[in-house]
């Protein structure tokens, strides 16, 4: 019994290390701007959101909504030049004074979806 014993825990323990890469390979907000929660003084210009790994601007998308509906297309989605990890989303026009909620979903580089949401608070 204790040969069967080590064997079962040995195998388990293997997966798990196995299991790991996968379970961290998924691309998670780490920044963002203007930030979750912040009160900002001006209307930004683009939300730029920070994540953990790379992301595919092609296959993700970001909505900008507040009191006035404001949808950010997936075609006006990129990188930040030489930075795969940080996606620009251009703001189309001045924002007016309210809270606004940030939805996005992104794939990342090795195909993994993840998705959430912030808010902030414009002056």
């Amino acid at each position: 019994m204790p040969d069967f014993s080590r064997c079962l825990r040995t195998l388990c323990a293997l997966l798990l290390i196995a299991a790991a890469p996968q379970a961290l390979a998924h691309a998670h907000l780490a920044s963002a701007e203007p930030a979750a929660n912040a009160l900002v003084a001006a209307s930004p210009q683009q939300l730029v959101l920070g994540f953990t790994e790379g992301v595919e601007p092609r296959f993700s998308q970001v909505t900008l909504s507040g009191p006035e509906e404001v949808i950010v297309s997936a075609k006006q989605l990129r990188n930040a030049q030489d930075d795969k990890a940080h996606l620009l989303v251009p703001i189309p026009h001045r924002l007016a004074a309210g809270e606004y909620l940030v939805n996005w979903k992104v794939v990342s580089v090795d195909g993994h979806r993840t998705q959430g949401s912030y808010r902030f608070t414009l002056k």
